[in-house]
């Protein structure tokens, strides 16, 4: 079979059975889900197994430190997928719900009701726990979904999503609910993108910046995500120093391969130089490399000068730019110059100043005296996540199970005519 039909085959059923789950119920959903929960629970141990195997592989290939250390599942991630499930049980069915309702002159009853997308696309790269987010979150929300990870979780998301499709089976329910792409080849990507707009409904890209890239410029078919999360902190000149220091320091270090890692901070001039010193210290200390303008420099001698690029740089990685800013405004124009919509933070005492940035800044998180490293899904209290969004159109921001429906126009009549 060649991959073009390979592909078009996987889209077919996945149609089929996106017909089919827009009209489950919650109960026989949920008890779908019940059965994953369980499946995974005792299968950690072959969980962890195939992704070993993933884990070696992807060393010998000499992946990136920042993809590997995505790729990996340990007893507390899966502990995170199986808090993630239960999580997504408890919501209610965010379809056929009626979120408006109004009556016109001529008595036409207009109500706006939920309804699922239909068929999701979602490409992704290492982060095995996307094959988990995405089953239970497109299925509950009444999706189809097709998922093609990438090689370098390849076995992890095969156990995964077998699991998934087990328990769909015990359920008697149509397995084509969810289906993995197990072909790694990159060809797969670009059919999916250009020869699938008849069978999927969202692409969903998950991963670096040259595969959404990839997606932005080749999709037919509507996206859903982000291109990059090049995430600001900015230290406003009325501040409590024990605040700041820990908000930094997590903003930056607590994970530096995530999204939401913040990637430029922006410090008022009035902050008190032994602060900043004290500061950047600490961030070079545990191992960041600070890399900043002459003014940093000055403060801190260990400081790389920035050059313009890297204004714009999403590092992943333990570095972070630093720029001295005379004042809020300039911080502003320069989030909104080199920002990517992403997620942006001020630290401040003064409520006027947060209020200015909250209304000035427009990207799809705005974090005020909170780490960046809140901008996901599972702390939003969403469940998970399919990605994060930055369009500006709907969604925007984590892409959880109310993001994952749209909906339609019900209008109920007594034989109304128009005149």
């Amino acid at each position: 079979m060649s991959k073009l039909n390979y592909i078009r085959s996987l889209g077919t059923k996945a149609k089929k059975a996106s017909e089919e789950l827009s009209v489950l119920s919650e109960n026989k959903k949920n008890a779908v889900l019940k059965s994953f929960y369980l499946n995974i629970k005792q299968n950690v141990n072959k969980i962890l197994k195939a992704n070993k195997i993933d884990i070696v592989s992807s060393k010998k290939n000499k992946l990136k430190d920042n993809l590997i250390d995505r790729s990996m599942l340990n007893k507390e991630r899966i502990k995170s997928i199986l808090n993630s499930i239960e999580e997504v049980i408890s919501f209610k069915d965010p379809t056929h719900k009626v979120i408006a309702k109004w009556k016109r002159p001529n008595n036409l009853i207009i109500n706006r009701v939920t309804m699922p997308i239909g068929v999701l696309g979602v490409i992704y790269e290492a982060r095995p726990n996307v094959t988990s987010d995405v089953a239970i979150l497109s299925f509950k929300s009444g999706n189809s979904a097709i998922l093609r990870g990438g090689k370098e979780a390849l076995q992890s998301n095969i156990i995964i999503s077998n699991l998934f499709r087990s328990s769909l089976k015990r359920n008697n329910i149509n397995q084509d609910c969810i289906q993995l792409v197990n072909n790694t080849d990159r060809k797969i990507v670009d059919l999916m993108l250009s020869k699938m707009s008849e069978y999927i409904d969202i692409i969903i890209p998950r991963g670096g910046k040259s595969l959404v890239k990839k997606v932005l410029e080749l999709s037919k078919v509507p996206t859903i995500g982000h291109l990059e999360g090049l995430c600001h902190v900015y230290l406003d000149n009325e501040y409590n120093y024990d605040t700041a220091e820990k908000l930094i320091l997590n903003s930056k270090l607590r994970r530096t391969s995530i999204c939401g890692a913040a990637e430029t901070l922006l410090i008022n001039k009035s902050v008190k130089k032994n602060d900043v010193y004290k500061i950047l210290r600490k961030l070079n200390i545990k191992g960041c490399k600070i890399i900043g303008d002459n003014k940093t420099k000055k403060i801190f001698e260990k400081t790389i000068l920035a050059k313009e690029n890297d204004w714009s740089t999403e590092y992943l990685d333990s570095k972070i730019s630093v720029k001295i800013v005379n004042d809020l405004k300039e911080a502003i124009k320069h989030i909104k110059k080199y920002g990517t919509n992403h997620t942006e933070c001020i630290i401040s005492k003064n409520k006027n100043n947060i209020k200015t940035f909250e209304k000035n800044i427009s990207s799809s998180i705005v974090m005020t005296n909170a780490s960046t490293q809140f901008a996901d899904g599972y702390e939003f209290g969403l469940g998970s996540e399919v990605g994060i969004s930055t369009n500006k159109l709907h969604p925007r921001g984590p892409v959880g199970l109310e993001q994952l429906v749209t909906y339609k126009y019900i209008v109920n009549g007594k034989g109304q005519i128009r005149p």
